[in-house]
């Protein structure tokens, strides 16, 4: 076996472990049916390699050739639907159909054309690197691109291109008198190595993009409350420190509140109607919180809000607004008058901010000493800003 074909066979295991890797990958993802495209592009992709070594060691040669042909054509085309899927562009399947049929039957109408001529190789070349194109634009073209999306697609462009780099290949260095001939010629050699290249690039990168997503995915899952829909306390910390990281040293303010008397609710109306009110608050919360704000439950009956770019006194009529919110509940029993106290805390950067959440909770505590129902900001700043109704 020449060096051709042991690359035929590595292609062949490499496309078919990224076929499975993918396969297994789609139970965890969240774009399940579009991996599963990627996964069955790859699969099909792989068995050019073994029609190739049929050609060339079997029979029958035109056969194994056009087999060999759709194979890698059905198999991008897989690809191109599942990326197009990940990035929010349908690709029509009747229209991929007719394109790989009609592109099959023009392999079978050049077959008979002298192998490395510009024209033959320019249009046995031409379908791949136009349905990789298309994958390429789906990316590029995407509304939200990461670094990785882009280079995902700078390289789905650079591995259009290189087809018709094969072609000129084919005309240069010459591709075999017949297709049988195509596995002994140091074109299949260099063509095959730069597959095997290409293969493992755009597998890997696409394995990151969606390793990246389930790990994204996770962790907001692992840092939100199921109750309220709001973050947990570990999800509001991070939200909190990215927020100080983006807008820097300044004037910021952190709110924390408690529903008052919350077990006695539990206790009165039962455990569903505490919950109920968990939920109806969490809501209050998210109406009236300006938006870039980060909300979070820090546990049981206790919220809180980080404000950037906001003042304590703006902070504090954000408060009063909620408070008023709290009383006026909906969805809870009409003998049910739920109400909250709030703390208030100025933060200026990412140091101080333990500092803060301890001036927040003693004016919290302050609040609820005063006969609950009340906002009050840390001593550091003034005194109460609304007494009880």
């Amino acid at each position: 076996m020449n060096g051709a074909a042991s690359f035929l066979v590595v292609n062949f295991v490499v496309a078919l472990s990224f076929s499975v890797v993918f396969v297994v990958v789609a139970r965890r993802s969240h774009s399940r049916t579009a991996v599963i495209w990627l996964g069955a592009g790859f699969g099909v992709a792989s068995l050019s390699a073994i029609c190739e070594l049929l050609v060339a060691y079997a029979g029958p040669t035109r056969f194994w050739a056009l087999c060999a042909f759709a194979t890698v054509l059905c198999g991008m085309v897989m690809l191109t639907i599942g990326i197009g899927q990940m990035y929010g562009r349908r690709i029509s399947l009747l229209s991929a159909s007719v394109y790989v049929l009609a592109s099959v039957m023009l392999a079978h109408m050049i077959y008979e054309l002298p192998r490395g001529t510009p024209l033959q190789a320019l249009l046995y070349q031409s379908p791949f690197a136009l349905v990789v194109l298309v994958g390429a634009m789906s990316v590029i073209l995407a509304p939200q691109r990461t670094t990785l999306d882009l280079f995902l697609g700078i390289l789905l462009t650079i591995t259009s291109a290189h087809f018709l780099g094969k072609a000129g290949l084919a005309v240069w260095v010459g591709s075999g008198a017949t297709a049988k001939d195509y596995v002994h010629t140091n074109y299949a050699l260099i063509s095959q190595s730069l597959t095997a290249v290409l293969i493992v690039t755009v597998g890997l990168t696409l394995l990151a993009k969606l390793v990246l997503e389930i790990l994204a995915v996770h962790r907001t899952e692992s840092e939100a409350d199921s109750l309220s829909g709001l973050a947990n306390r570990r999800g509001f910390d991070r939200q909190v420190n990215e927020a100080l990281q983006r807008h820097g040293r300044g004037r910021h303010a952190i709110i924390i509140t408690d529903l008052d008397h919350f077990k006695r609710i539990n206790d009165t109306y039962g455990h569903h109607v505490g919950d109920t009110v968990i939920r109806a608050f969490s809501e209050a919360l998210r109406s009236q919180a300006p938006e870039g704000s980060a909300l979070g439950r820090l546990g049981g009956e206790e919220f809180a809000v980080f404000l950037p770019e906001t003042s304590v006194h703006e902070a504090g009529r954000l408060a009063l607004k909620l408070r008023h919110a709290t009383m006026s509940l909906e969805g809870l029993p009409p003998s049910l008058r739920v109400t909250a106290s709030f703390g208030i805390a100025a933060v200026s950067s990412v140091a101080d901010l333990d500092a803060a959440y301890r001036e927040a909770d003693v004016a919290l505590y302050r609040a609820k000493g005063a006969g609950r129902n009340r906002v009050e900001l840390a001593t550091s700043v003034t005194q109460s800003v609304a007494s009880p109704c």
